[in-house]
């Protein structure tokens, strides 16, 4: 098929690799002018009901799951009998091949590989999808180290084919949940386990289980307790070998109970590594930047914290991707594009209105100045009331005490970033959004998506948001000390934008 085009718009140049199902090309989407990577399914296959309905529920899965740490789905279609799917390109290389080539990773960058993997099954596990194959063959590094997880399609056929169906399992049973070695199913705890699986094997660079066939290492799942990660790897700290412990456990219900409390514990053992290490490094400064100050600390007493996280924040800069396809059937690996299109220009989000947001106090803030932080004029600023302590002491009614601005989206959109410009550097705030209202008191805006303890004059803040909101809120927590009134404290906000 190279030099196929499809629907008149996506020319097939190299193949890339085949499996079972489909082939992937490497393809020039000639309506945009950049390389794209095009999914074809094999026209035998197509003609079978069940398969071609397969093929078609994983684009319409995937093109639902928009996260920088997801491979995107970019167009489907079918021409001449001949269903695609359209990926983006990305540039780099499988975490799979990263292992094989440098061995064991860093450990920060292993938290912090295994953070991203978790950030993007939260999406999919919002949306009651369970990947049912995560592997490092499934995870993309792009140029910028970021990783990207692949491939749901596989996924859902094991479940539906099983272990003994033919070419179905191979490469994979290194890192099944025992749930589904037994055939029992899977749910969002067997995708915990596999990424257990996979963190135990960066930090070691190897699988825990080897057998002289995948039933075997299926087996060994079943009925043997993964390697001591701390045996093989002596320097790492007590909160990382948790994390791996706890998310392989044999039984579902000892494991996470979903993966923002994995997040959790991987953030805080990515933090206690920087502290032993006295730095970060690579991925991991990112990575930890985005982590909330209140989700980096060990509590005395205990052996990890296990609130639900807040889900993160986005720390991966979009870039193009082309998905390749291993030997072992439909998965996906990365290659290399020697001329990289330029990243996209951040697009500001359309904002209708601006809102000031005094639950805790008498319901007013000055309201008529709120609009000043949609009209683009860093001289004129939305400025809280003057109050006498920096954190609203004795001033407010609740138990989360604080005042702040919302604005509002013309439409529901996923921003990539907040950005807040104001005059009054040094205040801390959380940042808020939801779906729908907007929330009356302060308990209804949910978990905070960021929190800052020291605003800059421009801040802008990276945002993870597992579906789309149309109400941002600013919540200030703690004032700056006041520009015309010595001695009591207040904050101005010139300007809020949203940009996707």
């Amino acid at each position: 098929m190279i030099g196929t085009v499809l629907s008149g718009r996506y020319r097939l140049e190299a193949k890339l690799g085949s499996g079972g199902m489909s082939t992937v090309y490497l393809a020039r989407d000639t309506t945009l002018d950049r390389p794209v990577a095009v999914k074809v399914m094999h026209r035998e296959m197509s003609e079978q009901a069940d398969q071609l309905e397969r093929f078609r529920q994983e684009a319409r899965a995937v093109a639902k799951l928009s996260h920088p740490n997801v491979v995107a789905v970019i167009d489907a279609g079918e021409d001449g009998g001949y269903p695609y799917i359209v990926f983006e390109y990305v540039e780099g290389e499988t975490l799979k091949a990263r292992i094989n080539r440098v061995g064991a990773l860093d450990t920060q960058e292993a938290l912090a590989y295994a953070i991203e993997i978790a950030r993007g099954l939260t999406v999919a596990h919002a949306r009651n999808m369970v990947h049912r194959d995560i592997k490092p063959q499934n995870v993309l590094i792009d140029a910028e180290g970021r990783a990207k997880l692949t491939d749901f399609g596989i996924s859902r056929q094991l479940e539906q084919d099983g272990m003994t169906a033919t070419g179905r399992v191979l490469g994979t049973t290194d890192y099944v949940a025992p749930e589904q070695a037994m055939g029992r199913g899977a749910d969002q705890r067997s995708d915990i386990y596999s990424l257990g699986v996979v963190l135990f094997e960066m930090l070691t660079g190897s699988v825990p289980f080897k057998a002289d066939s995948q039933v075997g290492v299926a087996m060994k799942h079943v009925n043997e307790e993964l390697p001591d990660v701390q045996a093989e790897r002596p320097e790492l700290s007590a909160a990382t070998a948790l994390v791996v412990e706890r998310a392989t456990a044999k039984d579902p219900a000892q494991r996470y109970a979903d993966v923002g409390e994995m997040i959790d514990d991987l953030s805080t053992a990515l933090e206690v590594e920087a502290a032993r290490a006295g730095s970060t490094t690579g991925e991991a400064t990112a990575v930890l930047k985005a982590v909330p100050p209140a989700k980096r600390k060990l509590p005395a007493g205990t052996r990890l914290s296990r609130g639900l996280v807040a889900l993160g924040l986005l720390i991966a800069a979009i870039v193009v991707a082309v998905i390749l396809i291993d030997s072992s059937g439909n998965t996906p690996i990365v290659g290399k594009n020697e001329n990289p299109p330029a990243k996209p220009t951040a697009t500001p989000v359309a904002l209708e209105s601006a809102t000031a947001y005094d639950p805790e106090g008498d319901g007013v803030e000055n309201d008529a100045e709120a609009k000043n932080v949609l009209d683009g004029n860093a001289e004129t600023s939305w400025s809280t009331e003057h109050y006498e302590s920096q954190t609203f002491a004795g001033t407010k009614t609740g138990p989360d005490q604080g005042v702040g601005i919302y604005v509002t989206a013309k439409a529901p959109v996923t921003p990539d970033k907040l950005v807040i410009r104001t005059p009054t550097p040094g205040w801390s705030t959380q940042i808020f959004a939801a779906p729908s209202g907007p929330p009356e008191g302060i308990e209804e805006w949910g978990e905070p998506i960021a929190e800052i303890t020291n605003v800059n004059e421009v801040e802008e803040v990276q945002l993870h948001l597992g579906a789309a909101a149309k109400y941002f809120l600013v919540w200030i927590t703690k004032l700056s000390p006041s520009s015309d009134q010595e001695g009591r404290y207040q904050v101005e906000i010139s300007d809020i934008k949203l940009l996707e």
